[in-house]
């Protein structure tokens, strides 16, 4: 009874870690292989990177925005956002992009593994740890005619 309440397949005791390791780096390895850069997003769209003043060329350069901007700068800047999401003020329609950052959730659990000692077996506890990816909101940039009317970053969740 015991060894079979206990007793679990070699294969499964590490499966959540290692199949969360390899997916973790899959994902990585295939977003760095897609990742447009300031520089890739600058040749896209010189035209309109040739239209911004010297000043806005600059921050656009240093992947930074500022009040004012129109999208093209803002795209070179940052890239393209995750989401866009329309709504209405007292300034009029309001255009909301929406990027998205990725952090790394530790859970630690306790786990039960068969130990023998002898002619005894029992269970041992164990410290588990699995990982997951998280999602999170990292900035939101608001467009009235156009233009960054306004924008904010936010930090990454914090750690359980």
């Amino acid at each position: 009874m015991l060894d079979q309440q206990f007793a679990l397949p070699m294969a499964w005791k590490h499966f959540s870690l290692h199949s969360a390791a390899s997916s973790l780096a899959a994902a990585m390895l295939l977003a760095g292989c897609a990742t447009s850069t300031v520089q890739s997003r600058l040749q896209e769209r010189s035209a309109a990177f040739n239209g911004l003043s010297p000043e806005q060329q600059q921050l656009v350069r240093q992947g930074e925005i500022k009040i004012g901007m129109p999208e093209d700068a803002v795209y070179i800047a940052m890239g393209p956002p995750a989401d866009v999401v329309e709504s209405e003020s007292q300034n009029g329609r309001v255009k909301t992009w929406i990027y998205y950052g990725q952090t790394v959730e530790e859970t630690r659990y306790w786990t039960f593994e068969r130990t023998s000692r002898g002619d005894s077996a029992f269970p041992e506890r164990r410290l588990e740890s699995d990982y997951f990816p998280r999602s999170y909101v990292r900035a939101e940039i608001d467009f009235v005619d156009g233009k960054v009317a306004r924008w904010r970053t936010l930090p990454k969740p914090p750690t359980r």
